[in-house]
């Protein structure tokens, strides 16, 4: 698959936030961190590429999916690790060791920590994602979601995300859980 197929892929009807501005958020976020090797900023790469690749919101299954598409298609070398990472955006936890998953996971949920009018806009087109689901259905499954989130000591499992994003990513998601009780 080439990039164009692969953003092709991403302009499909129905995505109004997992789409190709959030791949090319997350690869700009991806540009901002150092330290990596090219070996690294290539698995993380394609790993921002391939996560939302399979993105269906009545289905539990996109992330295996979209794995599984992954490794067949990236460069065997780093398919495995690919995959791997691409696997971690289901519950978005992370082993305290994993630095490359701390490093996807935390610019996977970059969006949360925006500024309040870009978070609205967020919370607006995840609704639009999810708009085949009644109000009170989605109501109680976004706040479900959301409170795993706030709930959480730690959002951004990668450190200088966590600087940057923490403080607003809590009051936008308490703003968001207010507005839905």
């Amino acid at each position: 698959m080439t990039r164009e197929e692969l953003a092709a892929a991403y302009t499909a009807p129905g995505r109004h936030y997992h789409n190709l501005a959030h791949i090319e958020d997350c690869l700009a976020a991806l540009a901002q961190v150092e330290g990596l090797s090219a070996r690294e900023r290539l698995v993380l790469s394609e790993a921002i590429w391939w996560h939302d690749i399979v993105y269906d919101p009545t289905r539990s299954d996109n992330e295996e999916l979209s794995a599984q598409l992954a490794e067949r298609h990236v460069r065997a070398d780093i398919s495995h690790q690919v995959g791997r990472l691409i696997r971690l955006t289901k519950t978005h936890d992370v082993e305290a060791d994993d630095r490359l998953g701390a490093i996807l996971i935390s610019i996977d949920l970059s969006i949360l920590g925006a500024e309040p009018s870009r978070y609205d806009d967020y919370a607006a087109a995840i609704r639009q994602e999810f708009i085949q689901f009644g109000d009170a259905g989605y109501r109680a499954g976004r706040a479900a979601v959301l409170r795993r989130f706030a709930t959480r000591p730690v959002i951004y499992p990668d450190a200088s995300f966590a600087a940057t994003y923490d403080r607003q990513a809590r009051d936008n998601l308490a703003r968001e859980l207010a507005s839905l009780s």
